[in-house]
């Protein structure tokens, strides 16, 4: 064991840039999901099936989307690498 009495502390800059990542990668995941609603709704309207429901599902990927990434332009830009 370390007698450190920092152990286990993270520094605030630290932290900023891996809330920045938490943001990419909820962006990422919201951005995936609006392509698939996306091709979903087209093909739901292609075929003439109802897709009322997909394009709403769609609209609220989207404003989820633009709302996080308005939230991440907030945030400090990546300038730490992550360490292993």
């Amino acid at each position: 064991m370390t007698d450190d009495p920092n152990q286990g502390h993270v520094p605030a800059t630290r932290r900023r840039v891996r809330s920045g990542e938490d943001f990419d990668i909820i962006i990422g995941f919201l951005a995936f999901w609006a392509v698939v609603l996306l091709v979903i709704t087209v093909w739901m309207e292609v075929t003439a099936q109802p897709a009322l429901g997909w394009a709403l599902g769609l609209l609220a990927a989207l404003l989820a989307l633009y709302g996080m990434v308005r939230l991440r332009r907030r945030l400090p830009a990546r300038t730490a690498t992550r360490r292993s």
